[in-house]
């Protein structure tokens, strides 16, 4: 039975009992996906190397931070999935059903960036991931927004 007290939040995500294909594999693919992303955003950091004279060198670790905030933001804004998201075929949808909005991309893209900052949110978030029936994660829980597998055009229904 599902939560009813989740379903004014998330009436427009598919039921994980009625649709369970919509969630099948997702926190592996979410695991994939993030491999995918922070290898991207470790080789963009690289590339503005030079252009820092290599100083920021001295700070890696905040410049991989600052540039993974935006391609996070950027990508969750335009296609509601990152690149690595898109390749492992799952992308985040808001609880209404409708791809994430450029706030709920900020708001989900800073929660994340929270929990890697502080290593016990992270772990909580992936347990979550791995336990929860839409696989939500701490962001998504707080947001009201999950990741599915990516939906053939008009297969997106409750």
């Amino acid at each position: 039975m599902t939560d009813q007290t989740a379903a004014p939040l998330l009436s427009g995500l598919p039921d994980p009992e009625a649709r369970p294909e919509f969630y099948a594999g997702v926190p592996v693919k979410r695991g994939l996906a993030w491999l995918v992303d922070v290898t991207l955003v470790a080789i963009l950091s690289a590339l503005l190397l030079p252009f820092t004279l290599f100083i920021a060198l001295l700070f890696f670790p905040l410049l991989m931070m600052c540039v993974g905030f935006f391609y996070r933001w950027a990508t969750l804004s335009w296609w509601s999935a990152t690149p690595g998201m898109w390749l492992a075929g799952i992308e985040l949808r808001e609880g209404d059903g409708a791809p994430l909005r450029s706030g709920t991309a900020m708001a989900h893209t800073l929660g994340y960036e929270v929990s890697v900052a502080i290593f016990p949110l992270q772990l909580a978030s992936a347990a979550m991931m791995l336990l929860g029936p839409r696989g939500q994660g701490l962001s998504d829980a707080l947001l009201g927004t999950a990741a599915i597998n990516r939906p053939l055009p008009g297969t997106l229904s409750a």
